[in-house]
């Protein structure tokens, strides 16, 4: 087999091995993502001055976006 057709079929193999689970599997995923969110934006509000002005944030940007409802994911985990 030619190394094009080689690499062609590997992509089409790791595309189909990367497809969204579908019913209870993708609840349950979107739901510890979720939870994941939720203890992130938790933790950032815990964070003292210093680590967050080593991350480029103010306290009120940080308390802003921990106060944030947990639906409200970021655009690309929407995907």
């Amino acid at each position: 087999m030619p190394r094009d057709t080689a690499q062609t079929c590997a992509a089409r193999t790791a595309a189909v091995a990367i497809r969204r689970p579908r019913g209870a599997r993708a609840l349950l995923a979107r739901l510890l993502d979720l939870q994941a969110l939720w203890r992130q934006r938790r933790r950032l509000a815990e964070l003292d001055d210093a680590a967050l002005r080593d991350m480029g944030l103010t306290q009120s940007e940080a308390l802003h976006e921990a106060r944030r409802p947990v639906w409200d994911a970021p655009a690309h985990w929407r995907n």
